[in-house]
């Protein structure tokens, strides 16, 4: 596992999580991630890409919801823990995400090649 991974993997476990109104996918729209982040996720076509892009969504935005919940990117994690990210439906975790750790991400997202997902 390379540095980024694991530095991807400790960021994770220090972003807060709470729980999103059932059905709500506002926050699911295309969004950008690392190739690391890249490379946990299932490959889609260019066709599904397409497809979902002209709908404003995430690839992996199905019918139920976020298909890769437990390996969606840092960026999808961010939204709604964080007043920079609120969620649009007045979510979040009892405890806001720690400055710090809300830096290191953006200092990551910063310093990694970034694609759409």
């Amino acid at each position: 596992m390379g540095c980024t991974s694991r530095k991807i993997d400790q960021l994770r476990r220090q972003i807060p999580s709470f729980a999103c109104v059932p059905g709500c996918h506002d926050c699911c729209g295309p969004v950008t991630a690392s190739s690391e982040e890249l490379s946990r996720l299932p490959v889609k076509s260019d066709a599904e890409h397409d497809a979902a892009l002209a709908e404003w969504n995430c690839v992996h935005l199905g019918p139920h919801g976020c298909e890769v919940y437990d390996q969606r990117p840092l960026i999808c994690r961010l939204f709604g823990t964080t007043p920079s990210l609120p969620c649009p439906r007045g979510r979040g975790p009892e405890v806001p995400i720690e400055a710090h750790v809300e830096r290191q991400v953006h200092e990551l997202i910063a310093s990694t090649r970034q694609v759409l997902v």
